[in-house]
């Protein structure tokens, strides 16, 4: 019938294909490469113009490489089931291992990140083989021994770490060229971030991917129906520590120098904290999360700026702005758990079938 257009009132799939697409709509593909394209002309400069400023590129790599490490988090806990409270210590042995190959063997910085995550893989494998024999309580604090045995290796293993006094790494390079400025680096995170986003999107696709979410959901159908438990729990350790490792890699080159107490207990707290929030089982909401984390920090330091202009509330939020930081962080975190459970993600996609609806929504 002309001039009659037919709007869909659902979600139907009818195909395996369909219902395994990364992409659920031709706008929601074009909504991801517009957002690509806008992350990539975002740092460029036209002479003293630019669309953003030197501290919000810093905080885009930052939000980069930490949503990195926060999709690997999210693969073991909210796709397997699994839990880590060691997650800094293999962001931070990525870090060590990409500056230690590239200082100790020459190798091109190029080449030190992918093999620092799959250094920091094996290693996430060999701690991770607890979780084929336990569960629950039992394998977060055997998850929580190694982050201390790391963090002490890490003080001990001045052959790999420097000690006390750090280790510098060096600027990332390609064809002779140093990335060493924020704006070029910057790019550098985007490529990585772009990989290791579409790879995380591809294997929850895959037959891996499925045999994840089946150990998730009931490890006992899964058994039955002949997937390996432990193969697929170890495996889980493996991959999330792979995203660490590469995470870390891109942190320490990124600031060229690694330092020893950055990976402490604290720093895995947050990365938790970053899938609870964006949302456990959900590639996207590893990036809101990351993002939210990032940028409350800055946006309580703002707030307590302007307020402590205000005559009468005097300077004493500044002087405390640190403590306010962590404790808006807690907060926040524990405010999700009880209001919003399955994060900003789960709020995004009621936020799309509402509008995709409209005015029919109910």
């Amino acid at each position: 019938m002309a001039g009659y257009n037919m709007m869909r009132c659902g979600e139907f799939r009818t195909t395996y294909e369909k219902d395994t697409t990364i992409f659920p709509t031709p706008t929601s593909k074009k909504f991801a490469m517009m957002g690509v394209i806008l992350c990539i002309i975002a740092p460029l400069q036209i002479g003293e113009f630019s669309f953003v400023s030197d501290f919000m590129l810093s905080l885009m790599i930052q939000i980069g490489y930490m949503s990195i490490g926060a999709l690997g988090l999210n693969i073991l806990v909210g796709f397997t089931g699994q839990i880590s409270l060691g997650h800094a210590a293999f962001f931070g042995f990525g870090a060590f291992a990409s500056a230690w190959m590239s200082n100790e063997f020459s190798i091109p910085v190029f080449f030190t990140i992918p093999l620092a995550g799959l250094l920091t893989m094996a290693v996430g494998m060999m701690f991770g083989m607890p979780a084929a024999r336990i569960k629950g309580l039992y394998l977060a604090i055997a998850t929580l021994a190694s982050q201390f045995i790391l963090e002490d290796f890490f003080a001990r293993a001045e052959w790999f770490t420097g000690g006390s006094a750090g280790a510098l790494a060096n600027p990332f390079e390609i064809f002779g060229f140093a990335l060493d400025t924020d704006r070029s680096y910057y790019y550098v995170v985007l490529v990585y971030v772009v990989i290791m986003y579409i790879g995380a999107s591809n294997l929850m696709r895959s037959r891996d991917g499925r045999a994840f979410v089946a150990v998730r959901d009931h490890y006992l159908s899964a058994e039955v129906m002949g997937i390996n438990l432990t193969w697929y729990r170890v495996l889980s350790f493996g991959i999330s520590s792979f995203y660490a490792g590469v995470a870390g890699a891109l942190y320490a080159h990124y600031l060229q120098y690694v330092s020893v107490e950055s990976f402490n207990l604290l720093l895995s707290i947050q990365f938790i904290g970053m899938i609870i929030i964006g949302g456990l089982g959900s590639v996207m909401g590893s990036m809101m999360g990351t993002v939210f984390m990032v940028l409350l920090p800055e946006i309580m330091q703002g707030a307590a700026g302007m307020a402590s202009a205000i005559p009468g509330v005097g300077s004493g939020f500044m002087d405390g702005i640190n403590f306010l930081k962590e404790m808006t962080v807690g907060l926040a975190i524990v405010l999700f758990l009880i209001f919003e459970p399955e994060g900003l993600a789960h709020r995004w996609r009621m936020t799309k079938a509402y509008w995709k609806l409209y005015p029919f929504s109910y």
